[in-house]
């Protein structure tokens, strides 16, 4: 659902960074107003077959350069990127060409807002990729999403979005709370309505001009993100209404959004940007992506103020998938080379590069964000901290009208009681009828 988190751009790495994604979610990658596609070669290759590769947003491939990597491994190999920067343009695309089987490039990359539409209506027209690697490679639910009921896996996992908790330690310490990371993360551990009472205490002394943190949205993708269950069950029917993750979710969302504590910001606008470099907020829900948003956003005034610590539950928010159509020319090189770019080896690559959370546990002890980044989040073990949470996040599952339907929870259920100060239950009415229309009720 990275809702699609590419209102933003992916190269905001570990590094010193640029950029993220919308919705929320493969990262989290930026997506343009005017979803335009443009094709970028992948390096200088002069090999007799070429590989074209469709992404959308930045994948972080040729940017660490991987594409240079593989072709001087591979001389007979060319590889072509074709980037589409909104997901809203770049999947349905992929639909139309998949159906028509011609057209596809030869890798294509798929979001995990729609990895449930894939493997439940698309599965016929993706080679099964489970039968050419070692799939203990990849965390367990990661691997689930992309594979069907009968064992056939369309994709292989490229990153994920392991949560944490984003922090600034001097508001907490001016507010007269904890500041100590891992004694923070044990005052909220294992519940978010934990996380909202340490709110509550910080609004009693909050400094002026400060809230705790950015959003009740915020809060209830976070929460959801470590629900067993949220909007479909495992055999694919719709059970949003009925969901524990999405009313203990609504629930907590309810707590922040009735109180004083939100900043009441839509993430990714304008206004929240400004709101960390301002210091508006002393929290945020914070997956791995998020790291380099920040510091970006934030900018100078932020380093050694931030902190992180572990989120109340262990989430994820984020995450794509690779897959090789059937419809391709080249399948026996495509698979090659989608093997290879989603090796531990060459995740660890770009996540060296950029935020992208492995998918690959395997990869995770030698993982090292960059210096700066280190000293701007207060020295935190940043890779420790979503290691940790990456293993231990429960196997989601995805329905095809996911992502709509967590967007009329998002942008007009709980925004209706935050900002214009309806009653829950008139929220929960307004998202009910909105997700009706959305499942065609």
């Amino acid at each position: 659902m990275r809702t699609s988190i590419r209102r933003s751009q992916r190269l905001m790495a570990f590094t010193a960074v640029a950029a993220l994604t919308t919705g929320l979610l493969a990262g989290c990658a930026n997506d343009s107003d005017d979803g335009s596609s443009n094709n970028s070669d992948g390096g200088n290759g002069k090999g007799n077959i070429t590989l074209t590769v469709g992404t959308f947003g930045v994948f972080g491939y040729k940017q660490a350069g991987l594409y240079d990597e593989y072709m001087k491994l591979h001389p007979d190999i060319n590889i072509k990127e074709n980037v589409t920067t909104r997901t809203d343009v770049y999947w349905p695309k992929v639909l139309t060409r998949l159906q028509a089987g011609s057209g596809t490039d030869d890798i294509q990359a798929i979001e995990v807002g729609n990895i449930t539409e894939a493997v439940q209506t698309q599965a016929d027209k993706f080679v099964d990729l489970g039968k050419e690697v070692d799939k203990s490679q990849w965390l367990d639910w990661k691997l689930a999403q992309a594979t069907t009921k009968d064992g056939k896996t369309i994709g292989l996992g490229t990153d994920v979005g392991p949560m944490a908790i984003c922090y600034r330690k001097d508001l907490f310490k001016k507010a007269g709370l904890e500041t100590d990371r891992t004694k923070l993360a044990e005052q909220w551990k294992g519940d978010w309505s934990k996380y909202v009472d340490v709110g509550k205490q910080y609004m009693k002394k909050a400094p002026k001009g400060t809230k705790f943190v950015d959003s009740a949205s915020s809060v209830y993708n976070a929460s959801l993100g470590g629900a067993d269950q949220r909007y479909y069950d495992k055999d694919g029917n719709v059970v949003w209404d009925k969901s524990s993750g999405v009313k203990s979710s609504w629930n907590v969302a309810m707590s922040v959004a009735t109180s004083n504590m939100s900043a009441k910001l839509k993430q990714f606008d304008k206004p929240w940007d400004q709101g960390f470099a301002n210091g508006t907020f002393a929290t945020v829900a914070c997956p791995a992506w998020m790291i380099g948003y920040i510091e970006q956003k934030s900018g100078d005034s932020g380093k050694g103020n931030w902190d992180v610590a572990a989120a109340p539950t262990a989430a994820n928010w984020g995450g794509s998938f690779i897959g090789v159509p059937t419809a391709g020319k080249h399948q026996k090189e495509a698979i090659a080379l989608a093997k290879w770019l989603t090796a531990p080896e060459q995740q660890a690559k770009v996540f060296a590069k950029q935020a992208s959370f492995p998918s690959t546990p395997s990869a995770y002890p030698n993982l090292k964000p960059a210096a700066d980044t280190t000293a701007y989040f207060s020295n935190a073990p940043i890779t420790q901290i979503f290691s940790d949470s990456a293993k231990t996040i429960p196997t989601q599952y995805f329905g095809i009208k996911d992502q709509p339907i967590n967007t009329a929870i998002t942008d007009v259920g709980i925004l209706q009681v935050e900002q214009k100060g309806k009653a829950p239950a008139q929220g929960w009415d307004a998202a009910k009828n909105e997700i009706k229309d959305v499942l065609g009720q």
